[in-house]
């Protein structure tokens, strides 16, 4: 973009340039050549006041596009973790389970051998 901007500068210095020696030297009195310099000086900086507007907008509309999309790959990643701790969730209460019954069922067959004996 820089590059870009360069280009654009030279050739709106380039364009003022040409304009006012075009202006000094075209035959009119010295007080309507400034009025039409003004006149166009005055142009090309409404002209640039504009184009910087309009640079200005895309710049802003291109960061708010960026955050949306941080925005949603962040909650992307925020619900598979979401999902990934539920899961582990799941299976370390279902690991428990199964030793508790483990357990249980040694205990059981413990309780039987002494009572047995």
């Amino acid at each position: 973009m820089k590059d870009q901007t360069k280009i654009i500068a030279a050739l709106l210095v380039g364009a003022a340039a040409g304009a006012a020696v075009g202006l000094l030297l075209a035959p009119e009195s010295g007080s309507e050549l400034r009025e039409d310099i003004a006149d166009y000086v005055n142009d090309l900086l409404e002209k640039t006041k504009d184009k910087a507007q309009i640079t200005a907008d895309d710049i802003k509309e291109y960061g708010n596009t960026l955050v949306d999309r941080a925005k949603t790959k962040l909650n992307g990643v925020v619900g598979a973790v979401s999902d990934y701790k539920n899961e582990a969730e799941a299976a370390a209460s279902d690991a428990v389970d199964s030793a508790k019954a483990s357990v249980k069922s040694t205990a059981n067959d413990v309780n039987s051998s002494v009572q047995n004996a």
